[in-house]
């Protein structure tokens, strides 16, 4: 069955907007009585049969509704290294379909890319809108949320999971290690810029209560750590089963 997740609440009747209804009426090519599931990204799955199909929208009808499959039961909240160019949106997107919960751009020692307070904004509802269609595309049962762009030090500051991991080239514990022996419920993933952290980053974390972490003996590159280092959580926490 088609999934949409929608930005906006809605109730026993729900009238999409004009781009939603283009979708379902000219890309799916869906019709009055076809049924579909909707979610506006609190967890719950809503099946709805599509009532009317005019030019002004689509009006669909709320039949039922039931807790979403495809949720993680692990939230992971993702810290990611500024990088240049556009490689953060590569990032939201990939994480986002793995199952990411969060996630938060954070200026480093390393990050090349600074955008200003102006440039950052306007990224960051070009970020919201690729977590959306992601979410979507991967049938999520939420939309990620994609924080404001802040320093390490309040990024480390502000994080609260259960289990704080820094992936690091310069080595640290098995991945696979740390996850058997934790039974957390969330967990923090910090992925450095293009160049890695700076060793009083690397301290920062520890001393919060934070381990160092490793992928592997190959180096990775900062768009492709955040999506191995995720796909292996959710392997390993049994969210790929």
């Amino acid at each position: 069955m088609q999934k949409l997740l929608l930005d906006y609440g809605f109730d026993k009747k729900i009238v999409l907007d004009e781009e939603q209804s283009r979708h379902i009426a000219k890309s799916l090519r869906m019709k009055k009585g076809d049924m579909i599931t909707v979610c506006n990204g609190n967890g719950t799955d809503y099946g709805c049969i599509i009532e009317e199909i005019t030019k002004s929208g689509v009006t669909l009808s709320v039949c039922y509704e039931q807790a979403s499959q495809s949720e993680p039961d692990i939230r992971v909240s993702l810290y990611q290294g500024v990088p240049k160019g556009d490689k953060m949106e590569d990032i939201i997107q990939k994480c986002v379909e793995l199952g990411v919960f969060s996630i938060t751009p954070v200026l480093t020692k390393r990050s090349i890319s600074r955008p200003d307070e102006k440039q950052a904004a306007k990224k960051q509802i070009r970020y919201g809108k690729i977590a959306l269609e992601a979410a979507q595309q991967s049938g999520r049962g939420i939309v990620p949320e994609i924080k404001s762009m802040t320093d390490f030090k309040t990024a480390v500051n502000e994080c609260d999971a259960d289990l704080i991991i820094l992936f690091y080239e310069g080595g640290g514990e098995s991945l696979k290690s740390i996850i058997r022996s934790s039974e957390a419920e969330s967990i923090a993933v910090f992925i450095g810029p293009e160049g890695g952290f700076e060793k009083e980053e690397v301290d920062a974390v520890l001393q919060k209560g934070g381990i160092s972490a490793t992928l592997g003996k190959r180096i990775l590159r900062t768009q492709t750590a955040p999506v191995a280092a995720l796909s292996a959580i959710m392997l390993l926490t049994g969210n790929l089963e």
